[in-house]
C-alpha cells in the first residue's frame, strides 16, 4: 500500500499532467523527474511576468481578474514546492525570478486590480534555460558505499551549497556544486575557485578540500552563518569588543589574500562566512572566491564586464580592478559590522571617520593597503557608535 508520501506526490504529478505545456518549455525540462510540473509552471510565470512588464509601460495597472490568478499562481507555486521538500524533493527557483515575486507580491491586490509601483524594476524574462532546478541531495564517502543524504543550505547564480555530517567523525562539511547549466567560461571559473582556495592557508579564510572532477562540486569547510545573518540576530547584543575582534579578523583576511597577490571582487555580507563555537566565540571566514583576480594569472585580467554584489561606482572597467576599488567593499561591509546597517555611516566618530574614508570618492583619499587600514581599526577604542539598527 502507497505511503502518504507517495500519494501526495501522484495527486501533484496528476494535477500537473492535466495541465497543457508547450515545446518550448518542456524541451527545457526533459531530463527532470517533475519535467512536465516545471513547464507548466515556468509557462504561466512567463505569461505574468510579461504582461506585468508591458502594463508598467503604459497605464501602471494590471487588471483584476490576471492579478487575482497572479495570486493564487504565487500561493500555488510555494505550497508545491514546499510539498515537494517534505517529500525530500529539493527544488531551486531562478534567483532573478524568485527576487520578482518577492517584489510583486506586496502589491498584487484580490479586488479592483492592481496598481504596478512607480520603481518597478523591469522583470528579466527567461526563456531558453531552466528556471527551475533540483541540485543533487546525496554524496558518497570513498570509504562507504551508501550515499550520504546533504541537506541544501544556500544557492548562488552559478553552484549550491549542501552540507552533510561525516558518519566517522561526526563533523560538518560543506559540499559546493556548479549549477548543470552553467557554461563553460563559468565553470572554468569554478574551477580556478577552487584551485585559488587549495593553495590558501590561514584562519580567517574558508578551507577546501577535494575537487570531484565527474560531479563539478567540492567539498570545504562548513560555516554556521553568514556575516549578515550573525550581526541581524544578534545586533542589539553585541558589544563593541566583539565588533571589533570580528572586523580585525575580517582584515586580517582580507590583507592576506592581498599579500597573496589576489582580489577578491566579490567582498559582501554573503561572502563573508562566521563560524560559531559552543562557548559564544566566533571565527570569521572568507568564502566565495568565484570572481577572484589573481594578479599573476592573465585568466582575470581579460574579464571587463562588471560583476560582483557590491560594485565600486568609481570603478570604470571591471578589468581595471585594483586594491583601491576592493577597499570601498571593504568598507560597506565594515560599517555594517559596526551598526547592523547595510548602509554606509554618516556620523562624525572615529569608526564612520574609517568608513569614511574607504569609500571615499576620491579613490587617491582610500586606504592604500589593508595594513593601513587594520592599524586604524586597532586604534579603535570603545567610544560611541551609530545606534544599532
Amino acid at each position: 500500500m502507497a505511503g502518504p508520501v507517495e500519494l501526495m506526490l501522484a495527486d501533484l504529478k496528476e494535477k500537473y499532467d492535466a495541465q497543457a505545456a508547450s515545446p518550448a518549455f518542456s524541451r527545457l525540462y526533459d531530463v527532470e523527474a517533475f519535467g512536465h510540473m516545471f513547464a507548466v509552471l515556468h509557462k504561466r510565470l512567463n505569461k505574468h511576468f510579461e504582461a506585468v512588464n508591458g502594463r508598467a509601460q503604459t497605464t501602471r495597472h494590471y487588471w483584476a481578474d490576471n492579478s487575482r490568478d497572479f495570486i493564487a499562481l504565487i500561493e500555488e507555486l510555494n505550497q508545491d514546492l514546499h510539498a515537494l521538500k517534505r517529500a525530500g524533493v529539493e527544488v531551486v527557483l531562478a534567483d532573478g525570478y524568485q527576487r520578482a515575486l518577492e517584489l510583486c507580491e506586496p502589491w498584487l491586490s484580490h479586488s479592483g486590480g492592481s496598481a504596478v509601483p512607480d520603481d518597478f524594476e523591469r522583470i528579466e524574462i527567461i526563456k531558453h534555460e531552466p528556471i527551475f532546478s533540483q541540485p543533487d541531495t546525496t554524496v558518497t564517502l570513498e570509504n562507504r558505499q551508501l550515499p550520504i543524504t546533504l541537506k541544501l543550505v544556500g544557492t548562488g547564480s552559478y553552484a549550491h551549497v549542501h552540507s552533510y555530517v561525516d558518519p566517522d567523525y561526526g563533523i560538518t562539511f560543506a559540499v559546493k556544486k556548479a549549477k548543470r547549466d552553467m557554461g563553460d567560461r563559468d565553470l572554468e571559473r569554478f574551477k580556478q575557485e577552487f584551485a585559488v582556495m587549495k593553495r590558501l592557508s590561514f584562519p580567517y579564510v574558508v578551507e577546501v578540500y577535494q575537487y570531484d572532477e565527474t560531479r563539478n562540486e567540492y567539498r570545504m569547510e562548513f560555516c554556521d552563518e553568514t556575516l549578515r545573518g550573525y550581526i541581524k540576530k544578534r545586533n542589539n547584543k553585541l558589544p563593541f569588543s566583539t565588533r571589533k575582534r570580528i572586523a580585525l579578523q575580517f582584515l586580517y583576511g582580507i590583507n592576506y589574500i592581498h599579500s597573496e597577490e589576489l582580489l577578491h571582487r566579490d567582498i559582501s555580507l554573503q561572502n563573508v562566512l562566521v563560524k560559531v563555537y559552543e562557548s559564544g566565540a566566533v571565527q570569521v571566514k572568507l568564502s566565495d572566491f568565484g570572481l577572484v583576480k589573481d594578479m599573476t594569472s592573465e585568466f582575470t585580467r581579460t574579464q571587463t564586464e562588471m560583476r560582483g554584489t557590491i560594485i565600486d561606482p568609481m570603478l570604470e572597467n571591471f578589468k581595471d580592478y585594483n586594491v583601491l576599488n576592493e577597499m570601498y567593499s571593504v568598507g560597506l561591509v565594515l560599517s555594517y559590522i559596526f551598526t547592523g546597517r547595510e548602509s554606509l555611516m554618516s556620523s562624525t566618530d572615529e569608526v564612520s571617520r574609517i568608513v569614511k574614508k574607504c569609500a571615499s570618492h576620491d579613490v587617491s583619499q582610500r586606504y592604500q593597503t589593508a595594513l593601513d587600514l587594520i592599524a586604524d581599526v586597532e586604534r579603535l577604542e570603545a567610544t560611541p557608535v551609530a545606534a544599532p539598527a
